[in-house]
């Protein structure tokens, strides 16, 4: 039976999961540790308000775009690493960047009227209902 025996370690796992969720770009990995983004959306009576969180994202960095009958949100994160190393001083980075992206149904929506605010890093879109049409009734004559 040797060979079998195995010396336990209660922190394998755990180390392995910091390096699944940390990983480090400077060592070569390219694993993001912020897959996508936080969203809420509350029924306000004759709207729908969505709200994303998307803190350490620039205005500009965010965009809204509508295609059909879909509501596409994307924010991209630039880092410093990425522009300059800062003359090698990184030991460490562990602020995620890259492209995040949400989709959402329209249905139901007045796409032409969707107001978006962003501040202090919570993108807030007031996403107005359609109208129900109302069958109109009339009562139909015998012959």
């Amino acid at each position: 039976m040797r060979g079998f025996l195995t010396t336990y370690d209660p922190f394998r796992e755990m180390e392995r999961l910091e390096r699944h969720f940390f990983s480090d770009p400077l060592f070569g990995s390219t694993s993001n540790c912020m897959p996508s983004f936080g969203t809420d959306i509350t029924d306000e009576g004759d709207s729908y308000k969505l709200t994303a969180d998307l803190p350490g994202f620039e205005k500009d960095d965010i965009k809204i775009d509508i295609e059909d009958n879909t509501l596409t949100l994307s924010a991209e994160r630039h880092s410093e690493f990425e522009k300059e190393d800062k003359k090698g001083k990184y030991v460490r980075m562990e602020r995620s960047y890259g492209s995040y992206s949400r989709s959402f149904d329209l249905t139901g929506i007045k796409s032409d009227e969707i107001e978006a605010k962003y501040e202090n890093g919570v993108l807030t879109l007031n996403l107005p209902k359609l109208e129900e049409v109302k069958p109109a009734s009339r009562r139909l004559e015998i012959k």
